[in-house]
């Protein structure tokens, strides 16, 4: 199967790519699901630091259990990286916009992205593993 047909089919092929792709999907619906919360209710955009963190842990471990089932191996380490490239554009997409600085709560956000997103990769595995063998 060639490059175009792989593409026009609509399924991505490596796992950091799939990770990523449905990482950021989830962050999207996430977003748009605290949009409306701010909408619909009186609560504050300063209150919404706790459900922001929720969704993007929400996203990390979709993201890494879908790098660890694609790969089919080593789910903590297609997981991880998914994790960390995710950070790696929340911060580059933070830097870009609101001009934040990198400072030690980044490598201990840097960190747990890794831990989370590695965490649903081993899941990821896991579960590719007991599809297959049934």
């Amino acid at each position: 199967m060639n490059a175009m047909q792989r593409f026009s089919s609509g399924k991505l092929s490596h796992p950091l790519l799939a990770g990523i792709g449905y990482a950021l999907l989830w962050l999207a619906i996430g977003a748009l699901a605290l949009s409306i919360l701010l909408v619909a209710t009186s609560t504050q955009e300063d209150n919404l630091t706790k459900y922001s963190y929720f969704v993007h842990g929400f996203a990390l471990l979709i993201g890494g259990w879908t790098s660890g089932k694609r790969s089919g191996r080593k789910g903590w380490y297609y997981g991880g990286l998914t994790g960390i490239l995710y950070a790696l554009l929340v911060f580059i997409i933070g830097f870009l916009a609101l001009d934040m600085q990198w400072d030690a709560m980044k490598w201990i956000a840097l960190a747990a992205s890794f831990g989370l997103s590695a965490l649903g990769g081993i899941f990821g595995v896991n579960v590719s593993k007991d599809s297959k063998s049934k």
